[in-house]
């Protein structure tokens, strides 16, 4: 049964209230037309409770767009959806990747994500290429889809929306690594689930890093919003060796938007529950909204925070990620790269969840403090415990994760 507008509804009763299910809810294609997004091609989902959502084909297959009853829950940044065309990654020194960076979730790898970065090249066979040079966040994010389809599936009374791509991150004497990620959400719910597998296609050993950049903005994120997490020891954070409170800004309450704000990133331990998963949230109590990303340890073993409460770029991330905020250097140091062999493959399973009212934000509530209670105190002292994460090598092939 799918339930809309307060009702459980048949497929024979929404089939008899309309000529068709895009009416309610469903899935289709459009493409931006004007300025620096002409010609991105995006997927614009509604599930008829007010969810709705966009995919940008054109833009690593990420989530651009989400509000839920007129109320933003991704993030637009000045940069807007710029299509990959308008864009120089390697520029800047490393930093042309913020100059595309926004939506809801961005991508960062698929062999490189964090700070910029240059690895030595022995890993590939040729001559020419000596090291190999990482903008911020990888190349990921922004290089277009293949569209594989979309539509609606229908199982008895219950209707599916879907989407599915592949993005193919590949040179010649490089990496071939392939990214497919299916989309999909339920009509009548607030759930989003995405279903990614990375693949080496290439013959080379290749290393594969991986991390959801989700952005959560305003208002969803406000002066008095809170931060959920079943956290068992905050590891890092980068301001800590600076004036720890300088900015008098805790890692779980928001402030509102401040002048000449200097980003803040934290790294926490999280438990988990039965099922493998920690999940974290963001919500507004005075609003009655938030939202909650759920994601599997054994793929995701490192979650980050980032508070960036600079005004005009007023955001909150929550991201789990395969490695330790150390980035890509240490990672290799420590042992910690994934390598993949040809092949070989790697998967990650994540759920967006909207908290609508103040039942759910509560039963969100309970769901993570039952996990484990975060600290009270805003500015607690960093472990500098970057656990060790094993299993790093070729040869495993990853389907029940890192």
């Amino acid at each position: 049964m799918v339930e809309l507008y307060g009702e459980q509804r048949t497929r024979r009763d929404i089939d008899a209230s309309a000529g068709s299910l895009s009416q309610f809810a469903g899935v289709r294609l459009m493409t931006l037309g004007d300025g620096t997004e002409r010609g991105v091609r995006m997927l614009e989902f509604r599930t008829g409770t007010g969810l709705r959502f966009t995919v940008m084909v054109d833009r690593g297959f990420d989530v651009a767009e989400c509000e839920y009853r007129g109320m933003a829950i991704g993030w637009h940044s000045p940069a807007g959806f710029k299509h990959p065309a308008y864009l120089d990654y390697e520029g800047e020194n490393g930093l042309g990747w913020l100059r595309s960076f926004s939506g809801l979730l961005a991508t960062c790898g698929l062999d490189h994500i964090l700070f910029k970065y240059e690895e030595p090249a022995d890993h590939y066979q040729y001559r020419g290429r000596d090291s190999v040079p990482h903008g911020i966040h990888g190349r990921v994010a922004n290089t277009p889809a293949r569209l594989s389809g979309y539509g609606e599936r229908w199982d008895g009374d219950e209707c599916t929306l879907w989407c599915e791509g592949v993005v193919s991150q590949a040179t010649v004497f490089g990496e071939d690594l392939h990214l497919t990620r299916r989309i999909e959400v339920k009509v009548g719910t607030n759930e989003i689930r995405l279903h990614d597998s990375v693949v080496n296609r290439g013959f080379y050993r290749t290393p594969h890093m991986y991390m959801y950049h989700v952005n959560v903005g305003h208002p969803v994120v406000a002066e008095g919003s809170r931060y959920l997490a079943p956290i068992t020891d905050v590891v890092w954070a980068a301001h800590a060796g600076e004036n720890y409170r300088k900015q008098n800004v805790p890692y779980h309450t928001m402030p509102a938007p401040q002048q000449n704000f200097r980003e803040q990133v934290w790294q926490h331990e999280l438990g988990t529950n039965a099922a493998g998963e920690q999940p974290v949230a963001i919500v507004n109590d005075r609003l009655g909204i938030g939202f909650e990303v759920v994601s599997r340890k054994d793929q995701f073993p490192c979650m980050l925070q980032w508070q960036n409460m600079q005004a005009g770029l007023y955001v909150l991330g929550l991201e789990p990620s395969t490695n330790h905020v150390l980035g890509h250097e240490a990672a290799r140091e420590r042992g910690e790269i994934i390598w993949l062999e040809h092949g070989e493959e790697r998967r990650y399973d994540v759920t967006f969840r909207i908290l609508a009212g103040a039942d759910e934000i509560a039963a969100a509530e309970t769901r993570i403090t039952g996990i484990a209670r975060q600290p009270s105190e805003g500015f607690p002292e960093p472990s500098n415990n970057h656990v060790p994460l094993a299993g790093r090598g070729g040869g495993d092939t990853g389907k029940g994760g890192v």
